[in-house]
């Protein structure tokens, strides 16, 4: 599914630095300073003439115009992208890539249209940094994720912050650390970036938001000498000066970055198991939530929140909300995702769904690779594309382009810096999502009553649109913290505010002591689910015994039912349902409810007691619930309670950051890394002494219960071997190199680093070419019928490692004059194949088996060129890793 890339496109970007056709586009906000520098304009290259014509052949909506603005001169390998509001363009060059490991290969390239035309006009190195993955950019501050190096050896991943004062553009030394080790170092160190921690975005709430990959991290250290660890990927926030660093959502596997709408919603696109398809999975961010990657989102799906979708194949990257009102309604309030795998910016209907959202997928815009997108505060829509770039970036691959509405004409954002009070507050009303963000976090800059009084100004108006008073209630909450308790207190009243209210009232974890808890239980009465949603997380925030009792209540509906053993089950269907009770959980667990859930036992609550229950590996928790199977007389509720005891009979092994589960872990779970604890002996001895007591319809289920669990009680039966975790795997490949369809079996990045590893042998290639059937559509030697494209010189066109990718993707690289035309001709024939000549009169085709078909231009139906390649995937399959590693160097060595 991804998009085809013409050579002569990829040509156009070798060439040099790119620019923009279009003049400009924009907002303008009247009563405000507007900036204006000294101005050279630089001319448009040469290069870029064609651009145009090339462009247009790619997927684009008609009313959005897009010319190039960089290509690989400044903004090689470009791995993620950030704009100032005023237009200033951050990017961030990262010729590592995702499998690479030498430093000294990164930076933030500053790029300046000064005269809005569409040109960069000027250039600078912002800052050297490796791998970087993130950046984001407020006022004088930029914020960047990148990977720290130490001696030529990654030691984990940074959250840094630049300041440019001078605003010369570049940043005034060094940064400042805001987090370190964001990472897990030895797979840094083994493998590179590809499942690390990536993109950053600030929400209005003043967090940012940081997606983290499931190579997770241990003891990350925040700048107040916090630490934080965390097993597997999900989202993880901070304030801008490094303190309070907090899990947000936990349970998925890679995602690349985070899009915040006004109200803060959080929308992510995910993945699955490599073994899995690959399949992309669009989620709605609820804090606290548990998503389940890799050990309870296939078999365990009654206690996650499941994904808005199951989208197919593809490897999610940036994402953005664009709100924005100067764009067209069609593309405005929408969640825009890009997928690398498939080359393309899609944009997500939301529609909401009792306190979630069920949403649809469209195409929007086709891009190579695409990396990246930020919107700057005049509306104009940056992107990046890796283009081709491989696994360990290239110097001569990767641009950047600039979309925006076919109308617009541009008009100056104001100097923040400059504007009056009145002015910031006039912003914070602005139907500009950048604007709000941008005055909010220039007002926090100004006198602490002056910045309280503008954002209670705005929170307060019960004229205005509701994002606005949303952004001036974070604001004031922001600059007041905690003697601004009193006054959100008074917002919880009233119903348009009362879900963000309470958010912020639970927002900040050092105010907490001062909140009261009666709104917060009030909230779960509410009509309006996101109210009690807001409600059921603030109480697990503000840590206060007493609300088990009203969180217990809370309904658990009738779809929370397991998978039957050994089944996957609903991890990607919309259950809106499920949330209020799941995030119940989450709070009973984190109050460590232990008591009140015990006691709830054989209630009308016993339900949701018993499933927060299997998170507490408390002493208490397992004598309340053998107390409790010993006095009940209901065998349905004792079985409850037998499974709740087999469930806590182990527990996950505490992260040391020594192992990774890899590219395609064992999924089954309950848990990855099963270990006893102080109550597993007293546990077996229980569910033992009930095994011999059962009959043989008790005794197969409890080899059911060991199987589903893995406990590894062996006089049960049904047992599945649990996988045992090296402490850092060590890869023989003498042992394993010549095991047949590992191809098949492994990721693109396991197979890309063994590649790497081995050379082949070219002799053995060429067999292994006829013999795959690779002579059937490829030529190799001068003078054979040309069918595909030609190989007989593709090594001096690729590198090895890129004719590795062609062919394990090939679909993302397909070679000039190969695209797949198919053609149907009016009496209904369908042919499909390359075009090999074409006049007005007729179109020449020849497909995939050499044959030619000539056909009159008068009796074509419909043409189209398809996004896929000819070339099927999963040809190398069934190779093994020294059978590919023969092919790629055999076809290296063709440079004719």
């Amino acid at each position: 599914m991804q998009k085809a890339m013409t050579r002569p496109f990829r040509a156009f970007f070798n060439s040099a630095v790119c620019g923009l056709l279009l003049a400009g586009c924009g907002l303008f906000f009247t009563g405000c300073h507007n900036s204006q520098s000294a101005c050279e304009p630089g001319e448009k290259s040469k290069a870029l003439v064609s651009f145009d014509s090339v462009l247009n052949s790619l997927h684009w909506p008609k009313d959005i115009r897009a010319n190039a603005f960089s290509g690989p001169a400044l903004t090689p390998s470009p791995a993620c992208l950030a704009v100032a509001p005023t237009g200033e363009v951050f990017v961030g060059v990262d010729m590592i890539g995702s499998l690479g490991k030498e430093p000294g290969k990164g930076m933030i390239m500053r790029l300046v249209d000064c005269n809005h035309d569409g040109i960069v006009d000027s250039h600078t190195v912002f800052a050297k940094v490796d791998n970087p993955r993130g950046i984001f950019s407020v006022g004088n501050r930029l914020f960047v994720l990148h990977t720290a190096f130490a001696k030529d050896s990654a030691t984990g991943m940074d959250l840094v912050m630049f300041e440019d004062k001078d605003h010369d553009g570049i940043a005034d030394g060094p940064p400042k650390t805001l987090i370190r080790h964001m990472s897990n170092p030895n797979y840094l160190k083994s493998r590179g970036t590809d499942h690390a921690t990536n993109g950053i975005r600030m929400g209005i709430d003043g967090w940012i938001y940081i997606a983290v990959g499931d190579f997770g991290f241990h003891e990350a250290v925040g700048s107040d000498d916090s630490t934080l660890t965390m097993l597997g990927g999900g989202i993880v926030r901070v304030r801008p000066d490094g303190t309070e660093m907090e899990v947000y959502t936990h349970g998925l596997r890679n995602i690349y970055d985070v899009a915040i709408d006004p109200y803060m919603n959080i929308f992510t696109r995910d993945n699955t198991n490599d073994g899995g398809g690959w399949n992309i999975r669009f989620h709605h961010q609820i804090q606290t939530s548990e998503f389940g990657y890799p050990v309870l989102f296939q078999h365990f799906t009654d206690e996650i929140i499941p994904a808005l979708a199951d989208l197919g194949g593809g490897s999610g990257t940036g994402t953005l909300f664009m709100d924005d009102s100067t764009w067209p309604a069609a593309y405005n309030h929408v969640p825009m995702t890009a997928d690398w795998g498939r080359s393309e910016l899609y944009i997500h209907r939301l529609t909401p769904d009792s306190g979630s959202f069920t949403q649809q997928q469209e195409d929007f815009l086709a891009l190579p690779q695409i990396t990246d997108l930020d919107v700057d505060g005049s509306g104009c829509l940056y992107l990046s594309a890796w283009d081709g770039a491989g696994y360990s970036g290239d110097s001569s691959k990767g641009f950047v382009v600039r979309a925006v509405p076919a109308n617009w004409v541009y008009k100056p954002f104001p100097d923040l810096a400059a504007a009056s009070l009145p002015e910031l507050e006039s912003l914070l009303k602005s139907a500009n999502g950048v604007a709000r963000l941008h005055a909010q976090q220039a007002l926090l800059q100004r006198p602490t009553t002056d910045a309280t009084q503008a954002g209670w100004d705005v929170a307060a108006d019960k004229s205005l649109p509701l994002y606005a008073r949303v952004a001036g209630l974070y604001t004031y909450a922001q600059a007041a913290g905690e003697s601004g308790i009193k006054n959100l207190v008074q917002l919880v009243s009233e119903e348009p505010m009362r879900e963000f209210a309470l958010r912020a009232l639970a927002d900040r974890k050092p105010f907490l002591k001062t909140v009261p808890i009666e709104p917060f239980l009030d909230g779960l009465k509410d009509t309006s689910r996101r109210v009690e949603i807001a409600s059921i997380i603030g109480l697990g925030r503000l840590g206060r015994p007493e609300a088990a009792t009203a969180l217990l209540q809370i309904p658990v509906p009738a779809s929370f039912v397991a998978p039957a053993n050994g089944k996957e089950g609903p991890h990607a269907t919309p259950n809106s349902a499920i949330i209020p009770p799941h995030l119940a959980v989450r709070a009973l667990v984190s109050l460590n409810a232990v008591d009140a859930c015990v006691a709830a036992i054989g209630t009308p609550h016993s339900t949701l007691a018993l499933w927060a229950l299997r998170y507490m590996h408390d002493p208490r928790a397992v004598n309340g619930l053998l107390a409790a199977y010993r006095t009940s007389t209901d065998k349905v509720l004792k079985g409850q309670i037998l499974s709740t005891l087999a469930r806590l009979y182990h527990e996950e092994a505490p992260y040391d950051g020594t192992w990774w589960w890899s590219t395609r872990p064992d999924s089954h779970g309950p848990y990855y890394q099963p270990i006893d604890w102080a109550s597993s002996d007293t546990i077996k001895a229980f569910l033992m002494e009930e095994f011999k007591k059962s009959n043989a319809a008790g005794k197969k289920a409890f080899a059911d219960l060991n199987g589903r669990l893995r406990l590894g009680i062996h006089p049960f039966g049904g047992d599945e071997e649990p996988v045992v975790i090296d402490k850092e795997t060590k890869i023989d490949l003498e042992k394993i190199r010549n095991k047949k369809g590992q191809i098949g079996s492994s990721s693109i990045e396991d197979i890309m680093l063994a590649m790497a590893a081995l050379k082949g042998n070219p002799d053995s290639g060429k067999v292994i070419f006829v013999r795959q059937g690779c002579v059937a559509c490829h030529s190799i030697k001068k003078g054979e019928l040309l069918k595909g494209p030609y190989m007989g010189q593709i090594g001096s066109i690729m590198s090895r490692k890129q004719i590795a990718e062609s062919i394990l993707q090939p679909s993302a690289s397909i070679a000039q004059g190969f695209a797949t035309n198919q053609v149907t001709t009016k009496d209904g024939k369908t042919l499909m194949g390359f075009v090999t000549e074409e006049s007005s009169e007729k179109i020449v085709l020849r497909d995939i088996t050499g044959a030619v078909h000539t056909i009159p231009m008068k009796d074509i139906q419909k043409r189209e060129e398809l996004k896929t390649s000819m070339m099927p995937t999963g040809m190398a399959s069934a190779l093994s890793y020294e059978e590919f590693a023969s092919l790629i160097t055999y076809l290296s060595q063709r440079k004719e």
